[in-house]
């Protein structure tokens, strides 16, 4: 069993705004109550992440299905399992299931994603593994977006990068805080007994191995 790094805020130790927050993410997710836990040791971390992903994630000019892609895509990436572990509800009403998600780390040659989708995977690939940012990237983006959706694209990428890979470290899980919802949960890892159950089969996603998407002709 891994050692958890920091202890969850209890958010009844919270003010009522926060506790709001955390609770809200109980009941509809992505994120789930025990990250934002961790920030609420630093109210300003607390506030400056819970603000950009409602700027830039929840809403923005970009439409939502499209950066929860990006999202699953840095987690499947660099093997965030909190993250990795959830679903935008949100992004399932708008029509992605489950086998997009399975594609993610084979984007280029899947089926299941059109052109302007690709796009903006290649750029999250991009960003995530300091690839080179060639002219085929830049024309693909100016192709199916606009400026505006381009920088709100980066920056998600970015924010929610950074965020995984410390979320990563912590080793925090699931079903921690304010359990016995199931909000934004990938299916099968609804309860904590059937998540502990996935995570322990030799297929569960985070024990294969990550192979990029390289050829970004798809994307043109």
């Amino acid at each position: 069993m891994t050692t958890q790094r920091i202890s969850y805020v209890d958010p009844a130790s919270m003010n009522d705004e926060m506790r709001a927050v955390v609770e809200r993410s109980a009941r509809e997710g992505t994120p789930r109550p025990e990250s934002q836990c961790i920030r609420a040791h630093a109210p300003g971390a607390f506030w400056a992440f819970e603000n950009s992903w409602q700027s830039i994630f929840r809403t923005g000019v970009c439409e939502h299905a499209i950066k929860e892609l990006c999202r699953v895509y840095v987690s499947a990436s660099v093997k965030c399992e909190y993250c990795g572990n959830q679903r935008s509800v949100r992004a399932a009403k708008s029509g992605l299931v489950e086998q997009d998600y399975k594609d993610l780390l084979n984007f280029m040659a899947s089926s299941r994603f059109d052109a302007r989708q690709k796009a903006a995977l290649a750029l999250a690939e991009t960003i995530t593994w300091d690839l080179p940012a060639d002219d085929a990237l830049w024309d693909a983006l100016h192709r199916h977006f606009s400026e505006p959706e381009i920088v709100e694209l980066g920056c998600f990428i970015a924010l929610t990068m950074g965020q995984q890979r410390f979320l990563r470290t912590l080793n925090i899980d699931h079903h921690r805080v304010l359990a016995g919802g199931a909000a934004s949960m990938a299916p099968g890892l609804e309860t904590r007994e059937t998540y502990e159950r996935a995570k322990a089969a030799p297929d569960y996603w985070a024990k294969q191995d990550v192979v990029l998407s390289r050829d970004r002709s798809a994307a043109e």
